[in-house]
């Protein structure tokens, strides 16, 4: 008996090295040092920063794979892997430089791992972020045929003065919302119970989807927000506070970038929110209070800057094609979101 006959082909993993080889190399920046398959991947620090700062973050997808799996796509799947970690890397004014990734199957299937690492150089490519090095882990016995997980790793870098920490955001200032794509990547255990419980398929297509099949929309990718929120900090936007809106929704994400005796008012008329979420409030008669608890509801992305900031910012994010608007203020409180729907 060999490896292979325990489950685990040596040479298959090889070849799907090479497979994906010039995918991962098309993400490479200044800064790369060596090259795909070494022990360590190897970065340069930019030269510039003063007082250099590196922001680490680590994420996965949850079971928002399940789905994937399922319906046999997984061409986004690594987008929304590489969005959770730069996002939140991105919180810190941070400058995402490079991503490692680990996918660990029961059994290695080319074809569909492929289309995964697809998706994360395609997720890398648009947060500007190198994929420098990964682990594929082929465990016979702990998946099923077909079935995979995955996590991701971020590095980034920001000069320590410009660090943003909520420190800075007082009371009077703005937040303003950045739009999601949809569901993101947050939230898949209610999504798949509500599915479950009334028997539909994922072609399903309830009317408020305009056309689109459950997987079609539940599979929507993670927004990116890297690109067009560095260029508002390299435009001179003085942002003091930001906030990624994953598990646990506005409620439990944006107090995060608040001071002590901060709360956020939000405006709950400002935005409507995408059908998406309205289909699952309907279908598995959830409250809104649990809605806002559990997803974005339309909001992936909150800045909070000066008041005399805003129009630029919403211009800016414009020019890069990203729907924002003003979500509310900043006010005296126990750093809560106050005027949630309930």
């Amino acid at each position: 008996m060999d490896y292979k006959q325990a489950g685990v082909d040596i040479l298959a993993g090889r070849a799907f090295v090479e497979r994906i080889r010039q995918g991962v190399e098309s993400t490479y920046r200044p800064g790369v040092l060596g090259n795909l398959g070494g022990f360590g991947g190897c970065f340069e620090l930019p030269s510039g920063y003063q007082q250099p700062v590196l922001v680490s973050g680590t994420d996965g997808v949850g079971t928002k794979l399940k789905i994937a799996q399922e319906v046999n796509r997984h061409d986004t799947i690594g987008i929304d892997l590489v969005a959770m970690c730069v996002n939140d890397v991105l919180t810190s004014g941070a400058e995402p430089l490079f991503f490692l990734d680990y996918l660990a199957t029961g059994k290695l299937k080319p074809e569909q791992l492929a289309e995964v690492v697809s998706g994360i150089v395609t997720g890398c490519n648009l947060s500007g972020c190198a994929l420098i090095g990964g682990e594929t882990a082929e465990m016979p016995g702990f998946y099923d045929l077909g079935e995979y997980d995955l996590a991701g790793f971020c590095v980034g870098i920001v000069e320590k003065s410009k660090l943003l920490n909520g420190s800075r955001v007082n009371l009077g200032e703005v937040a303003i919302a950045l739009t999601s794509q949809g569901v993101h990547s947050n939230g898949f255990s209610l999504v798949r119970k509500i599915v479950a419980d009334h028997q539909l398929d994922w072609q399903y297509q309830p009317d408020l989807l305009e056309g689109l099949t459950l997987a079609e929309a539940l599979l929507t990718p993670t927004q990116i927000y890297v690109k067009p929120v560095l260029n508002l900090l390299n435009s001179g936007v003085d942002i003091h506070g930001m906030a990624h809106i994953t598990g646990g929704g506005l409620p439990e994400n944006a107090p995060r970038c608040l001071n002590q005796g901060q709360s956020l008012l939000i405006n709950p008329n400002s935005w409507e929110i995408p059908g998406i979420f309205r289909w699952l409030a309907q279908k598995g008669n959830v409250p809104p209070e649990a809605m806002f608890n559990t997803f974005n509801m339309g909001i992936g992305f909150i800045l909070i800057l000066p008041s005399q900031q805003v129009e630029l910012a919403l211009q800016l994010l414009a020019n890069d094609a990203i729907k924002a608007f003003k979500l509310g203020e900043v006010v005296t409180g126990n750093q809560e979101v106050l005027g949630i729907p309930h």
